[in-house]
């Protein structure tokens, strides 16, 4: 090819491999607020022989138990995931966007519900993911036992449950949820409030503007979908009792969890899960915002 083609698709290329590693280090970075999060949704209260005392009991037992590759544990299914999930995220939002544009609905509405369409189609492609991470978040064992790998987890459960609402696709309706009910807010607001603030011709302003902006609706949205979150973590990690399913549906879940610990237990997990997605939330949609604006200038 000649050297204005080849210039081309490294032009191409390089926002794309942005983004790609944005998400790969913010992965490796943040995991360890992902497992935490995770064995706080699964703990069923005192009354459970593994409860962890507080954020900094849960952080010191996994180091001490399972050591520091403990808090990597299901990394491979978000590194595999995570950059095809956003580009449907984004995408999708982009087409859902124009789409509502044609309706009579105001601007606002229509982003809030352009987001909450991105993070149902987000959901159905991240579930099988979602499944085999939580499940191998679950295990406590320390690394010095046979750890199973990601595939050899998932063709575990194909092989006892199938494909199936039982098997990898269980949790279903509370991946949609979290993500719906996130994405919805999570653009809506960003958006709406982004464009109500006066920009600053300072570079330096304008982006903290934007980081600001991007933090608060990172952390309302980790906020409002928690319950779903903590329903799918139920769901779709161990059962109280081996053979038997407590934790059926997401509703069902979210009713069985306020009965038996109360409301403050659809909230569990809150905080590493606002340490995680309040600044990543923020750096996402920067980066989204240097990409869409790249192709624009470009394209």
């Amino acid at each position: 090819c000649t050297h204005a083609e080849e210039s081309v698709r490294e032009a191409l290329r390089a926002p794309v491999k942005g983004f790609t590693e944005n998400c790969l280090v913010e992965i490796c970075l943040m995991h360890p607020l992902d497992v935490v999060k995770t064995r706080f949704q699964i703990q069923r209260g005192s009354s459970d022989p593994n409860s962890y005392k507080s954020l900094g009991d849960c952080f010191r037992t996994i180091f001490r138990n399972e050591g520091i590759f403990g808090f990597y544990k299901g990394i491979l299914p978000p590194i595999v995931a995570e950059t095809p999930k956003r580009a449907v995220k984004f995408f999708t939002f982009e087409q859902y966007k124009k789409l509502l544009n044609l309706t009579p609905l105001s601007p606002g509405v229509a982003l809030s519900v352009a987001g909450l369409g991105a993070g149902l189609t987000e959901a159905v492609v991240v579930n099988p993911f979602e499944v085999v991470k939580v499940s191998l978040q679950a295990n406590r064992d320390a690394f010095k036992e046979v750890q199973p790998s990601s595939f050899a987890q998932a063709r575990r459960i194909i092989k006892m449950d199938g494909f199936g609402r039982k098997g990898l696709n269980k949790g279903l309706t509370s991946t949609l949820g979290r993500h719906g009910v996130f994405n919805m807010i999570y653009f809506g607001f960003y958006f709406n409030v982004k464009d109500a603030i006066p920009t600053s011709p300072d570079p330096t302003l304008e982006f903290l503007r934007k980081f600001t902006i991007g933090l608060v609706s990172g952390t309302i949205s980790s906020c409002v979908n928690i319950p779903f979150d903590v329903a799918k973590s139920r769901i779709q990690g161990p059962q109280p009792v081996p053979g038997e399913i407590k934790y059926r549906t997401c509703f069902q879940t979210m009713a069985l969890v306020y009965r038996e610990e109360g409301y403050l237990a659809l909230y569990k997990g809150l905080v590493p899960k606002i340490m995680r997605l309040g600044p990543g939330g923020a750096v996402m949609l920067l980066v989204y915002e240097y990409v869409s604006g790249w192709l624009q200038r470009n394209w």
